[in-house]
C-alpha cells in the first residue's frame, strides 16, 4: 500500500493572467516571438534605455527586445511562456558585427556524451574497481537527467537520454525511477518530491582511496567540454568521499571483489541521501558529526521484584510435580537463564525507565507459561553440513474474500484470527472452526463483525497473550483487539463482548499500521501524516510523536523489550526510537523501494526488514550496520516476517504466493568467513550474504516470474508455494510451530 496522494498537476492561475494566457496583441504591429515590441515597450516603461539591460535608445537589436521580454515575463510570473521564449531565442543567429560571421549560441551540454563516457568507462574498469565505480552512475544519471529537465526547451533531449539509459537502473531503483520519470518540464522540478529531495541534498558517494584516484584519473582524462559538466555535478549535487582502506573493512580489496562476485546489488547504508554515518539517526554533512552511536540497552526488560519471586515460586512448585528429565534443565534454571542477566552486553532497560501498571496473577501465569514453553519448544538449530532445519507450516486460506481483505493477525494464544476489510469493519473467527458467541436470535455464530470505522481498515492487532500450557495452567487468554483504518482513527476493542471501548484519533489521513508493545499498555501507529505515535491505552493522547520521515510511515513493530520501536517509512528507511526519549537512535538506509515488513529477533539484537521489490535485509542494532541481503521472492512485496524462538531462523510471506524459511547466519562456509554475527556486521566486507543461485523460470517454491529468472540466496532453507494465495501474516510461535495466513485469488493470478 502507498499512502503518497498523488500531486495536483500544475494549471494556469486564470484565463487572462496565467502561464498560457493570452497576451492582447494590435493587428497593427508585427509580432516578435509573440509579442508586439510597442506593448513591451510600454510594459516595460523603456524609451531611452532598457528596463534591465541599460541598452541605450537607437540600439534595439531582436535579441535586445527578446532579452527585455524574457525580463518582463519573469517579473510577472508568466514562466511557461518565458521558458518556450528562452529556447526560441536561444537558437537564433546573433550577429557580433557588420563584418562579423553569423554565431550560433551554444546549445544544450553535451550531457548524454558525458553520461554514455561515464558508462563506457565503468564497463571497462579494471575488477577490482569495478563494484565501488559503478555506484557513481546512478547518481549521475539522476542529476544529468534533472539537469536537461531543468534546461528550457530540451524536452526531446531528455526523453531521448532517459529511453537510452533508464533500464540498465531498473533492478535497483524501480522506485526512484516511476517518481522521477514524470518530471519533464523545468516546473516539474518545485513540485515533485522525489526530484526535490535529490535537488536540495547532497548524493553521497564512498570510494576507497584507490578508487577515488582511479575515478579522478577518468575526469582528467575527459575533453574541457565534458569534464566541466562532471565537475559541476560533483561541486553541487554529490558529497564524495575517499575512505582509507586501512579503517573500513568494507573497502578492502577482498570485501570490495567478494560484493562483486555475490551479486550484491545494495548500496552501503552511509551512501545515498541523506547523508548519514551508518546506523546513526543524525543526518549531516559536516565529518566531524555523528561519528558516535547512541548506547543502547538490548537485553531484556528487568523484571519486576515482586513479580520474579511470584514466577520463581511457581516454577519451583511445578519443577516438584514434575521433575525434569534427564539431562533437560529444571524450570528455575530456564528461567534464571533467560530472565537473569548473564553478561553486562546483555544489560536492559529498568521498570523506572518505562513505566507499567502494577503486575497482576495475569502477568504472573504469562511468564510462567513462556518459560514452561521455551523449555519444552521443538528445538531449531543452526545448519548441520548444510542442511536446514525441517519446518512446516501450518496454512490458514481464507476462500470467496472477492479481495476484500486488507490485513490479518492471529492471537498469542492461537485461538483467535482477525482480518480488517476493505469494506470498513473487522471480522474475527476461532482457529479451530468452533462457535464464538451466539447472535441476537441465540443461533451461534461462526465470527464476529466488529463495525465502528468509517474507512477501509489496514491494521489488526490483538493484544499480547498466551495460551494455557495444559489443562492445569490458567493461562492469559487475549482480551483486547487494536484496529486501525483509512479515517484515520485507532479503536481499542473488547474481545469479552465484541464492542468499542475506546477511540483514539490524532493521525491525519489513514492508519496504515499499529503494534502492540509486547507487554501490553503501550502501542505504536504510523500512516500518512509521517509521524509514529506511541499511545497507551489509558490516554486519549499519544504520549511519544515519532517526527523524522520524509514520507508517510507504512510499518510499525517494538523491540522485544519495549525500550525501543522501528518505524518504517515509502523513504526507504527505517528509523529506530527510544520509547523514553522519543527521539532516533539509529537510522537504517540500504532499501531502493518501499520497506514492506519488520521485524526484531526474539534476542533484541538483529531486525530484519523487507520491501517491496522482495529482498529482506537484516540489520545489526548494535553496531548499525547491514548483515547481509536475503532473496528469493518475487516483485509485490514481502508482507510479513517472524522469528523462532532461537532468534537463528526467519520466515516471510509475500504477494508471491510463498512462505519462506531463511537461515539468518546462512551456510556454516560463508557465515564463518564473513564473521556476521550481532556486533560484528559491517566487517569483512559485509561478505555474510551467500552466494547466489540463479533458478530458470520461477522460484524455488515454483512460483513464475514470468520470462525473468529469480535470483534465490543460499540463506533460504526452503519454499512453500501455495495454490493462488498472497500470504497476508506469518507467525513462529514461542514452541516454533509456524503458521501463515492468506486469501486465495484465482482472479488475480489471471490477470
Amino acid at each position: 500500500m502507498s499512502g503518497q496522494q498523488p500531486a495536483p498537476s500544475p494549471g494556469p492561475r486564470s484565463a487572462s493572467t496565467g502561464p498560457n494566457g493570452p497576451l492582447a496583441t494590435p493587428t497593427s504591429a508585427p509580432l516578435v516571438n509573440g509579442v508586439t515590441p510597442n506593448t513591451v515597450s510600454q510594459a516595460a516603461t523603456s524609451t531611452t534605455t532598457g528596463t534591465s539591460t541599460g541598452i541605450p535608445a537607437g540600439q534595439m537589436t531582436q535579441q535586445n527586445l527578446n532579452q527585455i521580454v524574457i525580463d518582463y515575463l519573469a517579473k510577472k510570473g508568466y514562466h511557461r511562456t518565458e521558458a518556450v521564449l528562452r529556447a526560441e531565442s536561444a537558437n537564433q543567429e546573433v550577429p557580433k558585427t557588420d563584418d562579423s560571421k553569423p554565431k550560433v549560441v551554444q546549445s544544450t551540454p553535451k550531457y548524454a556524451e558525458a553520461f554514455a563516457r561515464l558508462q563506457a568507462w565503468t564497463e571497462d574498469a579494471l575488477e577490482m574497481y569495478k563494484p565501488e565505480v559503478e555506484r557513481l552512475l546512478w547518481p549521475f544519471f539522476v542529476y544529468l537527467y534533472l539537469a536537461l529537465v531543468e534546461t528550457p526547451g530540451s524536452s526531446d533531449r531528455t526523453q531521448k537520454f532517459w529511453q537510452r539509459f533508464s533500464e540498465n537502473f531498473r533492478k535497483e531503483h524501480d522506485y526512484d525511477m516511476k517518481q522521477l520519470q514524470s518530471t519533464t518540464l523545468p516546473e516539474h522540478l518545485e513540485q515533485d518530491g522525489e526530484a526535490k529531495r535529490y535537488l536540495t541534498n547532497k548524493y553521497r558517494v564512498n570510494l576507497s582511496n584507490p578508487g577515488h584516484m582511479y575515478f579522478m584519473s577518468f575526469l582528467e582524462s575527459l575533453d574541457k567540454d565534458i569534464f566541466a559538466i562532471f565537475i559541476k555535478v560533483i561541486q553541487t549535487n554529490l558529497d564524495l568521499r575517499a575512505v582509507d582502506r586501512a579503517t573500513d573493512d568494507r573497502f578492502s580489496f577482498a570485501s570490495i571483489i567478494l560484493r562483486g562476485q555475490e551479486g550484491e546489488d545494495l548500496p552501503p547504508e552511509d551512501e545515498g541521501i541523506p547523508g548519514h554515518r551508518p546506523g546513526n539517526a543524525i543526518i549531516t554533512d559536516q565529518a566531524n558529526v555523528g561519528n558516535t552511536l547512541a548506547n543502547l540497552k538490548l537485553g531484556k526488560l528487568q523484571m519486576d521484584k515482586e513479580v520474579e519471586e511470584d514466577v520463581r515460586g511457581d516454577l519451583a512448585d511445578l519443577d516438584l510435580q514434575v521433575p525434569p528429565r534427564e539431562g533437560q534443565p529444571s524450570l528455575v534454571e530456564t528461567h534464571e537463564k533467560l530472565n537473569i542477566k548473564q553478561e553486562d552486553e546483555d544489560e536492559g532497560p529498568s521498570r523506572v525507565e518505562i513505566p507499567f501498571p502494577a503486575s497482576t496473577a495475569r502477568d504472573v501465569a504469562m511468564e510462567v507459561t513462556k518459560i514452561r514453553e521455551n523449555r519444552d519448544r521443538l528445538k531449531i538449530e543452526g545448519r548441520t553440513g548444510g542442511v536446514g532445519p525441517g519446518i512446516s507450516v501450518c496454512m490458514y486460506t481464507f476462500h470467496n474474500s472477492s479481495d476484500s481483505i486488507n490485513c490479518m493477525d492471529i492471537s498469542g494464544d492461537l485461538k483467535l484470527i482477525a482480518t480488517g476489510m476493505y469494506d470498513s469493519y473487522i471480522r474475527v473467527w476461532t482457529l479451530d472452526g468452533s462457535a464464538l458467541g451466539t447472535s441476537d436470535s441465540g443461533q451461534p455464530q461462526a465470527s464476529q463483525r466488529l463495525i465502528g470505522h468509517s474507512g477501509p481498515v489496514y491494521s489488526v492487532k490483538f493484544a499480547p497473550a498466551i495460551g494455557q500450557y495444559d489443562e492445569n495452567s490458567p493461562g492469559a487468554p487475549v482480551k483486547w483487539l487494536l484496529s486501525g483504518a483509512n479515517d484515520g482513527t485507532i479503536i481499542l476493542w473488547s474481545l469479552a463482548t465484541f464492542q468499542a471501548m475506546v477511540k483514539y484519533k490524532g493521525h491525519v489521513g489513514p492508519v496504515w499500521d499499529i503494534s502492540w508493545s509486547p507487554f501490553g499498555h503501550y502501542f505504536l501507529s504510523g500512516g500518512l501524516d509521517k509521524m509514529g505515535r506511541i499511545w497507551t491505552t489509558d490516554k486519549m493522547q499519544p504520549v511519544r510523536l515519532l517526527v523524522g520521515h520524509d514520507k508517510d510511515i507504512e510499518v510499525v513493530t517494538y523491540h522485544p523489550n519495549a525500550a525501543y520501536v522501528f518505524t518504517a517509512s515509502s523513504d526507504k528507511t527505517v528509523r529506530m526510537w527510544s520509547v523514553q526519549t522519543g527521539s532516533a537512535v539509529r537510522m537504517f538506509t540500504s532499501h531502493t523501494s518501499p520497506i514492506t515488513a519488520l521485524a526484531c529477533s526474539n534476542d533484541g539484537k538483529v531486525l530484519a526488514s523487507a520491501d517491496d521489490s522482495g529482498s529482506i535485509i537484516l540489520w545489526d542494532l548494535n553496531s548499525g550496520r547491514r548483515m547481509k541481503q536475503m532473496r528469493g521472492h518475487g516483485k509485490g512485496g514481502v508482507w510479513s516476517l517472524s522469528w523462532s524462538a532461537e532468534s537463528n531462523v526467519l520466515i516471510s510471506g509475500a504477494a508471491d504466493n510463498t512462505v519462506r524459511v531463511w537461515d539468518v547466519y546462512g551456510p556454516p562456509k560463508e557465515a564463518a568467513a564473513a564473521g556476521a554475527k550481532p556486533g560484528e556486521a559491517g566487517k569483512a566486507g559485509e561478505a555474510g550474504t551467500s552466494g547466489p543461485t540463479i533458478l530458470q523460470g520461477s522460484a524455488a517454491g515454483g512460483t513464475k516470474k514470468g520470462k525473468k529468472d529469480a535470483v534465490v540466496t543460499a540463506d533460504q532453507i526452503s519454499a512453500f508455494p501455495t495454490k493462488s494465495t498472497p500470504v497476508y501474516y506469518v507467525k513462529m510461535t514461542s514452541m516454533n510451530l509456524a503458521l501463515a495466513a492468506g486469501a486465495f485469488l484465482p482472479e488475480l493470478q489471471r490477470k
